[in-house]
């Protein structure tokens, strides 16, 4: 079973539970804002993926097996749930509507089509490989480090939220990298699933991201054949770190309704 991060409803309603499926790199602590905020009248709940996080790690990370884990998740918490899934976090997301639709009443899908691209995030692996850990004891030096082959500061600060610095014999990485590196092409890939998800969607992009395109919609259409599309301006693929509040605000419009 995934490492489960548990928001239980501040006052509950009749609204089924949420839950959060991050992107690549992340885990469920990234989105421990939002899911705290959204469980005011709901369960919220936030995922580590397989090989992220403190969650079980795998030889394999195959769409199909991402959307196995979630919907182990929801059949252990009794029933169908809204989700909402960011990058690869969407695509294991829209596999598990795919799969096995029963279990999802309403779905988000953040900043990602049902596409294979060309770019990978192989760079990004290789530099947190490379990098020396050993006496490291703050984030500040640990930034510093990163530093060499990372220049973005955003970027570093995201990747250390998956550094284990007080790790049992020394810091360590909350990531598979050697299967996250060896599985990329499924990652950026997308397998062509069959199977049809006849429930809302909603496709939600940063205006400023180029990820989820008009001809892509030839292809969302006849997966998710109620497929809506909305755009957060000023907002690119980290769509609910540019713009939070406006992020949040309409996945309460839109699962609420």
């Amino acid at each position: 079973m995934l490492n489960l991060v548990h928001f239980p409803a501040a006052t509950p309603s009749d609204l089924p539970p949420l839950l959060i499926v991050h992107g690549l790199y992340g885990s469920a602590r990234n989105w421990g804002v939002i899911a705290k905020r959204m469980s005011d009248q709901r369960d919220v709940i936030a995922v580590d993926q397989r090989n992220h996080g403190e969650s079980p790690w795998y030889p394999s990370h195959s769409y199909a097996d991402m959307a196995g884990d979630l919907a182990a998740v929801i059949r252990a918490h009794g029933g169908p749930m809204d989700v909402m899934g960011h990058s690869m976090g969407g695509k294991a997301s829209m596999m598990l509507a795919l799969q096995e639709p029963a279990l999802v009443r309403r779905l988000v899908v953040a900043d990602i089509a049902p596409v294979a691209y060309a770019h990978d995030q192989t760079q990004y692996i290789t530099a947190m490989q490379a990098m020396d850990l050993a006496g490291i004891t703050t984030r500040a030096e640990a930034d510093r480090r990163l530093a060499a082959t990372v220049p973005e500061a955003s970027l570093r600060a995201f990747f250390l939220q998956s550094l284990d610095i007080k790790a049992e014999g020394g810091p360590r990485w909350r990531l598979n990298l050697d299967v996250l590196g060896a599985e990329m092409p499924k990652i950026v890939g997308w397998p062509d699933p069959q199977g049809v998800f006849d429930g809302p969607v909603l496709f939600l992009t940063g205006a400023d991201s180029h990820y989820v395109r008009p001809e892509h919609r030839a292809l969302i259409r006849p997966l998710f054949p109620k497929a809506r599309f909305a755009k957060l301006p000023g907002a690119g693929h980290w769509l609910h770190a540019d713009k939070p509040r406006e992020f949040e605000q309409t996945l309460r419009i839109y699962f609420d309704s």
